[in-house]
């Protein structure tokens, strides 16, 4: 008995057509309902929403077919507000600051002849103001005399401080060439006696004591590389800081890490060992 031939089976290469038939299907679908929704009043399309979030969300509507209203809860957020001392020192520093530029007006004037010359800097920072002189005017090479010519100028700087009550800082800056001598084994000693120099000439002056202060940086606070000669002579200065900032009453701590305020007892001493 002869086998019967198996049939080959085709493949269907028209399978597209139901995917393309969906397809036109829900096309057709979205449509209708957007020409629907488009002819229905508001109160209409507002229940049918409603409705619909309902079902998909299972949120109970109510019988006026309204979702209930929650409103999100409202996160409080803090607002910084200035404390009664820095309200109190507001309009001190503003009259602090006003006084420090009509003292920066003074020195400009002063030192108008050095400061055409790039001699003088004069700047006024958020500190206050800054007086960058150039130690070539100020001293010799290596040494910490004061030029006689340059003494008038600085007399001149020091009336106009002495009106002032702001604190004063004198820092005496060096390049880093090294120096070795039995006066200034290195640069910190030749800073700090330079800055001590300028500081002894204002208290002569009859600048307070209290205000001045003097520090040496050596060539530790550079303005310009010192590659160059030109970036050498400008990092060789002396600063006069006039500090317009009010001084901060310092909070006590005690051996807890916590802050001690006026007034109170103070912590048992800890046994000894």
């Amino acid at each position: 008995m002869a086998r019967r031939r198996r049939e080959e089976e085709h493949d269907n290469h028209e399978r597209w057509l139901v995917s393309y038939a969906d397809f036109i299907t829900l096309l057709f679908a979205f449509f209708v309902v957007m020409y629907a929704l488009s002819s229905v009043n508001e109160g209409k399309y507002r229940i049918l929403s409603d409705s619909m979030v309902s079902a998909f969300r299972n949120v109970p509507v109510n019988s006026a077919g309204q979702l209930p209203l929650v409103m999100p809860t409202p996160v409080p957020v803090p607002v910084e507000k200035p404390s009664l001392a820095s309200r109190t020192q507001e309009p001190v520093r503003q009259k602090q600051r006003e006084k420090m530029r009509n003292v920066a007006k003074d020195i400009l004037a002063v030192m108008a002849p050095l400061v055409e010359q790039g001699k003088v800097r004069v700047l006024e920072t958020s500190r206050g103001v800054t007086i960058e002189i150039n130690d070539s005017i100020l001293f010799s090479p290596g040494q910490a005399l004061l030029q006689p010519q340059l003494a008038k100028a600085m007399q001149s700087v020091a009336e106009v401080l002495v009106a002032a009550d702001f604190p004063i800082t004198i820092e005496g800056h060096t390049d880093d060439v090294p120096i070795s001598n039995p006066q200034f084994p290195s640069n910190w000693e030749l800073s700090a006696v330079r800055a001590t120099t300028v500081l002894r000439l204002f208290a002569a002056a009859g600048i307070a004591p209290r205000r001045l202060t003097a520090i040496g940086y050596a060539d530790t606070r550079p303005v310009e590389p010192n590659v160059l000669a030109d970036g050498r002579a400008r990092n060789r200065r002396v600063s006069i800081l006039i500090d317009s900032e009010i001084p901060e009453t310092g909070t006590e701590v005690n051996l807890q890490g916590q802050a001690v305020e006026p007034g109170d007892a103070p912590p048992a001493a800890l046994p000894a060992r």
